[in-house]
């Protein structure tokens, strides 16, 4: 699936890793969030709907946007779209947020989406790039794989109610 990145340039560049996922060419560069509604579907930790497997075709099609902003600044600079979808309950392994609910980096989201829509490998190819990268899915197995069988966004959130116990 084509990825495609919105990068507002607001973090450390060491540590970004949308950029290295751009400068990497796992990801094209978007360059005005228009873009992100267009086609396909984007990440928006706000969205009313979650990814799931549903969101497959699109997704296919239109590739996976994602934004690249600070997490104060989310609110602000995420585009309300049709096409947005949040992600479940997963939990960080990056060296920032290490252990903290939905507070994953960009790689880790497009991964996480990536693995849910079932390109599983493709997932594990954009994290491959981060020495952290392989525990993402190791520390998230179990929900990646309930996700991943879910049939629609409504069943995604129940599904992820169980893990916020």
């Amino acid at each position: 699936m084509d990825l495609l990145i919105l990068d507002y340039r607001e973090c450390d560049p060491e540590k970004c890793t949308a950029r290295k996922l751009i400068d990497k060419k796992y990801a094209e560069k978007i360059v005005n969030d228009r873009e992100l509604g267009r086609k396909g579907i984007y990440l928006n930790p706000l969205a009313e709907k979650a990814i799931s497997p549903e969101d497959r075709a699109e997704a296919t099609s239109g590739g996976i946007r994602a934004i690249d902003c600070t997490w104060t600044e989310a609110e602000e600079k995420i585009p309300e779209y049709e096409n947005g979808r949040a992600l479940p309950y997963l939990v960080a392994v990056n060296p920032v947020n290490y252990g903290k609910p939905f507070q994953l980096t960009t790689v880790e989201a497009l991964a996480a989406a990536l693995y849910i829509l079932g390109e599983e490998e493709q997932a594990e190819d954009i994290l491959s790039i981060f020495n952290w990268g392989e525990q993402f899915i190791e520390m998230n197995r179990n929900p990646l794989n309930d996700y991943q069988e879910a049939e629609s966004s409504s069943e995604i959130v129940e599904i992820q109610k169980e893990y916020m116990e």
